[in-house]
């Protein structure tokens, strides 16, 4: 018996294609699929807006919203939020009760240890070798070789507290910032 290529045995040209069109599509649905995330790990994230600047979370994790967050904290105050490179960043709260135009990065120039605030000597005071910096983060008493770095912290529009790069003199010693 010989085969016509119209039976119901046999499918036409336009339904091989059709299958294997199918088939061709599943498999690389299915293999990009797999591929993104690992393409994605190797593509860096973005560090936010045009000035670099990324928002500061609080030690959940959270965003922090400015007047929530001041209604916590008062004048003086120096609390650790997530800043750039997600370095712990002190959050200084200025005597007018706003947050200062910028914030402290708590590594220690020394040997990378997260300096403390101490709020009755009025400095921070490093607990691995004795480092010591003022209230602004300015060096007062080494091992540490320099100053504890800063980052701009400024409030959004939508009331979110956001740290981006520092690359202006350092105020505290009119000198070109070391961590740019």
């Amino acid at each position: 018996m010989t085969q016509i290529s119209g039976s119901s045995d046999v499918p036409d040209m336009g339904r091989r294609q059709f299958m294997n069109l199918l088939t061709f599509g599943s498999i690389t649905g299915v293999a990009l699929g797999a591929l993104y995330p690992v393409v994605k790990y190797f593509i860096p994230p973005s560090s936010g807006g045009a000035g670099g600047g990324i928002t500061a979370k609080d030690a959940l994790g959270d965003d922090i919203i400015v007047s929530e967050y001041l209604t916590e904290h008062k004048a003086g105050d120096r609390s650790l939020a997530q800043g750039l490179k997600g370095d712990p960043t002190y959050v200084v709260i200025a005597e007018d009760d706003t947050i200062e135009k910028y914030g402290i990065n708590a590594v220690c120039t020394h040997l990378g240890c997260v300096v403390p605030w101490n709020a009755s000597e009025n400095k921070f005071m490093c607990p691995c070798h004795g480092s010591q910096y003022d209230a602004t983060g300015k060096k007062v008493r080494g091992p540490a070789p320099l100053s504890l770095a800063l980052a701009h912290a400024d409030v959004t529009e939508d009331d979110k507290l956001v740290f981006s790069p520092w690359t202006e003199t350092d105020f505290r010693t009119n000198e070109k910032p070391w961590w740019t």
